[in-house]
């Protein structure tokens, strides 16, 4: 937000530049980010965290430098002279939303261009004047934080205000000149009739201040942090006011905003100012918390005298009791932050300074442990790296209908989502790599290996279950583009390749491949990997239709792996083999097999054999059509036999050789004659 330091300069004055007040803002935790203009137009960049509504305006700053050079902070101090009765009726009919509603009538305005100043000091926050009525609203929220609003009062009907939650059916026509469709759970001002505003998000339209307004109703209320984010995420609105109200504002300054709007109307459009109608719905509690000394020693390691604590948090605003080293802090209203002895400790800290800390290592007397998975965790991450891709990271949130369609699981629905494309915590990596490949194939990079892992979210019941997950994406050129010759592009082959080199980082043998892989692949193009009945990894090519959805317009490789399955297994440890100097014999057998009998059902069959000295089994050539009946094709199998030790023999491989021949006919097939 925008910060002007003459404006801090009218409730402080430190014997300072502007400069080194900023940089001690900044080492207090109000960074100052940047610093435009110069003399009394220059303005602060600064970047106020969420937790601090009370620094989210002049008067709270000027309180930040007052505690920092030890000054006094003058007080805002309306001066009014209250004219009679308000003769109007406010009703809090919703005390959880409501807690406070303080109100002021002024009769008799002009309303007129704002005075210079209060015109010229918004303009340096970035703040267009409206009117004099609007301006001394908004004046007020950059100076004190209380967000105000002002009613034409001619314009409310029944003479009076109900704090209510909207009824079925009820919408408002918002300043913005929107209408917006109100719901049970949003809380209202309405008059005797109509809602006439959206408590802590923004006015109506119909009682909005214009030139021909005479007479104004001032509201400075406060709202339930909780209700106003609900209603203004719902509608989707996004104010000043409802940016403070959402982080928790002061219940306490209703009264002082109330009366400063008043006066500020009254300097510059006249009137006559009535008497206060206060009404409280509900009184929040003030917080008391005890504060040791030794505790501030024991988290800062340095001693700070108890007189130098007492004062920091005296000029916060807090209340100390006590003697010695041992206080009883009463939290002022506007800190909702500070809720345990180490916010203190924290306020006490800022002040004092960091600066004046010294930089300690702390102690440390164990040693650094590595997590069961971690070498697992490598193996695979280096794997992936090593054939190209690149490690992505995407949102853990994603639409419903995307976290049902890639994966079984009952996903875990968010409460209160940002937004409905992030309402719910993904199921499977996968949609977040598709979005990042349609990223890129947008913008014309149309060779795209990306991974990512992390973890993933279902529900089990009534309990959330969490677990980790690894997922890549390929596309596009198999290889380097090269000038001498075509480049192939990604298919099946490429991605199985790439995952018989995830699974060699483990002692994997015996995997077999499947067909039985989810509906988001194509189902012709597409297999799992099953060790012992688990499945360790789903691959293949997404469905044509789910990529026309998403407009991909190449072929996208996919595979999720199920790392959890592979933690389970030892990582393979490299070990050394000589190379045979013998020589190898190699065989060929020409089969006709029935469709039904893939290539990984014969290997396995071969490896249940136990041949020693068959070191490679290959499929050389598929043949379908011709003289072969339907349903049939012909494999040309070839297989490698060698002995580390001898020369083999010619019938050791005639016999091996009948061995692989009356396994294949085992399986329904035959040499082809």
């Amino acid at each position: 937000m925008k910060i002007s330091p003459n404006w801090i300069r009218d409730f402080v004055t430190p014997a300072v530049t502007d400069r080194e007040v900023a940089e001690a803002l900044t080492v207090s935790g109000i960074a100052i980010e940047g610093y435009f203009g110069q003399g009394d137009d220059q303005t602060w960049e600064a970047e106020i965290t969420t937790n601090r509504v009370d620094a989210m305006n002049h008067y709270g700053v000027a309180r930040e430098v007052s505690a920092i050079y030890d000054l006094d902070l003058r007080a805002v101090q309306p001066k009014l002279a209250a004219s009679g009765a308000a003769n109007f009726v406010i009703e809090i009919a919703d005390a959880e939303g409501c807690a406070r509603y303080t109100a002021r009538v002024v009769r008799g305005v002009k309303v007129a261009p704002a005075p210079k100043k209060i015109a010229h000091r918004l303009e340096l926050v970035e703040q267009r004047s409206i009117s004099n009525v609007a301006d001394a609203s908004n004046y007020t929220l950059n100076e004190i934080g209380q967000p105000t609003h002002a009613f034409d009062l001619d314009k409310l009907e029944g003479g009076k205000i109900v704090v209510r939650r909207a009824r079925a059916g009820e919408s408002i026509v918002t300043l913005d000149g929107v209408e917006r469709k109100l719901a049970p759970e949003d809380l209202v001002i309405a008059d005797a009739v109509k809602p006439v505003a959206i408590a802590g998000v923004m006015g109506g339209e119909a009682t909005m201040i214009t030139f021909a307004t005479k007479n104004v109703l001032i509201e400075s209320a406060w709202f339930d942090p909780a209700s106003v984010r609900r209603t203004a995420r719902r509608l989707g609105m996004h104010t000043d006011a409802s940016h403070r109200y959402e982080r928790g504002a002061d219940p306490g300054i209703t009264q002082l905003a109330c009366a400063r709007v008043a006066e500020l109307i009254v300097e510059s459009a006249g009137g006559v100012v009535s008497e206060e109608i206060d009404v409280v719905g509900r009184t929040l509690p003030q917080p008391r918390i005890a504060l040791a000394s030794s505790e501030v020693k024991r988290i800062l390691g340095v001693e700070i005298p108890a007189a130098e604590i007492a004062r920091i948090l005296r000029r916060l605003g807090f209340k100390e009791e006590g003697a010695g080293a041992e206080f009883a802090v009463t939290v002022p209203t506007w800190r909702l932050d500070v809720e345990r002895e180490i916010d203190l400790i924290e306020e006490v800290a800022r002040i004092y300074s960091y600066l004046k800390i010294p930089s300690t290592l702390p102690s440390f007397a164990g040693g650094v442990v590595e997590l069961p998975q971690a070498g697992h965790r490598a193996a695979l991450r280096g794997r992936l790296l090593a054939l190209g891709y690149n490690e992505s990271l995407s949102s853990t949130f994603i639409p419903q209908e995307e976290a049902k369609a890639f994966a079984a699981a009952q996903p875990v629905h968010i409460a209160n989502p940002l937004s409905e494309e992030a309402g719910t915590m993904r199921t499977t990596l996968v949609p977040g790599l598709l979005a990042q490949v349609a990223y890129n194939l947008n913008r014309g990079n149309t060779d795209v290996r990306l991974f990512e892992a992390g973890h993933v979210y279902a529900m089990q019941g009534e309990q959330v279950d969490e677990h980790d997950s690894l997922a890549f994406v390929y596309t596009g050129a198999a290889g380097a583009v090269s000038l001498h010759e075509k480049t192939a592009q990604a298919g099946f082959f490429h991605l199985k390749g790439d995952i018989e080199q995830m699974l060699a980082a483990f002692s994997s043998e015996g995997v077999e491949y499947d067909r039985q892989v989810p509906a988001w692949l194509h189902p012709g193009r597409a297999a799992r990997a099953v060790l012992n009945g688990k499945t360790l990894a789903v691959f293949g090519q997404l469905h044509p239709e789910l990529a026309a959805e998403r407009k991909l317009k190449q072929p996208v490789l996919v595979a999720e792996l199920f790392v959890e399955e592979l933690y389970r297994l030892p990582l393979r440890r490299p070990a050394y083999a000589a190379v045979s100097r013998y020589p190898a014999v190699e065989r060929d057998f020409s089969l006709v097999l029935a469709d039904a009998v893939e290539f990984d059902v014969i290997r396995r069959k071969l490896v249940e054999l136990k041949i020693a000295e068959l070191i490679e089994i290959l499929p050389a050539e598929v043949f379908r059509g011709g003289s072969l009946a339907a349903g049939t094709y012909s494999l040309l199998l070839r297989v490698r036999f060698q002995s580390a030790d001898r020369t083999l023999r010619d019938d050791e491989v005639n016999g091996w050789s009948a061995r692989i021949v009356k396994a294949v006919e085992e399986l329904g097939g035959a040499l082809r004659a």
